[in-house]
């Protein structure tokens, strides 16, 4: 090596970040670049633009690229590795003994549902000590879409703060990014929930949130689009599995694709409906008593899974937003009784006034509005014991929970009425 080499690879291991900017602005060829030791590529590595690091890093050979991973810190690792193609990315990997192979692929998989799935890569680097033109130009480089902010880091590539774009386009394009910077008041680590995130939004009131390591070094960002957008998914993927169906299943997926799915589920009904059946059959003489009995019926099983399905729609909101938990049980159980004798009234007076006009019986008027207020109140118990029981359970809530329902309130609904008729069928 001689005194030209020695000095740069001095200046780049001292004054990483200053070397990093030299070859931002200069735009030096990757191969230039690449004629740095593997020490001293990697130093320039953990300061270099993101947005560079991908032309950067490919213009290395297959083992130059598994020596500067190897010698690299986790967060510089995790943004090459993210900035790669499929193709390049198991090439990468592939170039690297096994355990460290397995370690890598743990480091990208992010757990499901947290921070690390849903936030973006990053596309440059903004310093505070950067002009507004300066940051503007970069923007620009970048082609990031739908930005309102920009997160500014020091030299060292940790958090110091967040610009708005409203306030750079007032500035004056030699304004110094520090003096119009605005403090971040929300920060995720990669294993934050989707609930800690949604918490997050929630209280900042902002369109983004960083992602930090544990040395708050910038990682990515979470736009809140992005976001929104995964839970509606998940949300109406839990609307399918409420019903039996495959979360997996589109409008348009193959008959038998959707038939494989349905199908466990609908046996597992018809069994259920088998079993509501059989409570009726244990009245099936006081029906041929009283044949009135079967044509109101479906009323009462039907304004029962009605109501039923209310609470199970307003329980499952809040065990999904984090409103409630399992240890809520009675709070949402005394709520739903009393929503259910209420309901169960003002329904009993409209339905037994009807009946009684109906049948011109005011036994079976009589009957019917007790049965009514009965099965109301064990409806509105149902739909809020159902998913809880399943997530004190360990199982996912929204999982058939409709069927579960269903079964519930029919039963109580057909015992509800025909016990009710068979223990005052002196009156009807």
């Amino acid at each position: 090596m001689n005194l030209a080499e020695e000095l740069r690879e001095h200046y780049v291991r001292e004054f990483p970040a200053d070397a990093a900017r030299v070859v931002e602005q200069h735009a030096l060829p990757p191969d230039e670049v690449a004629q740095l030791s593997d020490e001293g590529l990697t130093r320039l590595l953990e300061y270099v633009d993101p947005g560079r690091l991908k032309l950067m890093f490919t213009a290395l050979d297959t083992e130059r690229r598994a020596r500067v991973l190897q010698l690299a810190d986790i967060r510089t690792a995790l943004l090459i590795l993210r900035s790669l193609s499929e193709e390049e990315l198991d090439a990468t990997l592939h170039s690297l003994p096994k355990s460290l192979q397995s370690e890598f692929r743990e480091l990208l998989e992010f757990p499901e549902r947290t921070a690390g799935r849903f936030m973006d890569k990053l596309l440059a680097r903004y310093r505070a000590d950067q002009t507004v033109g300066e940051a503007l130009a970069v923007l620009r480089k970048s082609k990031a879409q739908r930005v309102r902010s920009l997160y500014v880091v020091s030299e060292d590539d940790v958090l110091v703060g967040r610009v708005d774009l409203q306030d750079m386009a007032l500035a004056e394009p030699d304004t110094l990014m520090s003096e119009i910077l605005n403090s971040v008041t929300a920060v995720a680590n990669l294993t934050s929930t989707e609930e800690d995130l949604v918490t997050l939004f929630d209280q900042s009131k902002v369109d983004s949130i960083p992602v930090v390591d544990h040395d708050q070094k910038l990682l990515g960002i979470i736009r809140y689009a992005n976001l929104f957008q995964a839970a509606e998914e998940a949300a109406t993927a839990g609307i399918q599995r409420m019903v039996g169906a495959s979360a997996d299943e589109r409008a348009l997926s193959p008959p038998l694709f959707a038939v494989k799915r349905r199908l466990v589920w609908l046996h597992i009904n018809l069994l259920t409906a088998f079993l509501a059946a059989s409570v009726v059959g244990l009245f099936e003489s006081t029906i041929a008593q009283f044949t009135a009995l079967a044509i109101l019926l479906p009323v009462v099983a039907g304004q029962s899974g009605n109501a039923g399905s209310q609470a199970l729609a307003v329980t499952m909101r809040g065990l999904a937003l984090k409103e409630i938990n399992t240890l809520h049980w009675r709070q949402v159980l005394t709520k739903e009784v009393q929503i259910g004798l209420i309901n169960g009234a003002a329904l009993a007076i409209t339905c037994g006034l009807g009946v009684w006009a109906w049948s011109q019986s005011f036994g079976l008027a009589v009957v019917i509005a007790i049965a009514m207020i009965t099965a109301m109140v064990m409806a509105g118990i149902s739909g809020a014991l159902v998913p809880m029981v399943l997530s004190r359970l360990g199982q996912d809530p929204a999982t058939a929970s409709s069927i579960i329902l269903t079964t519930v309130t029919d039963i109580s609904g057909f015992m509800a009425f025909l016990g009710t008729a068979t223990l005052l069928s002196s009156i009807i």
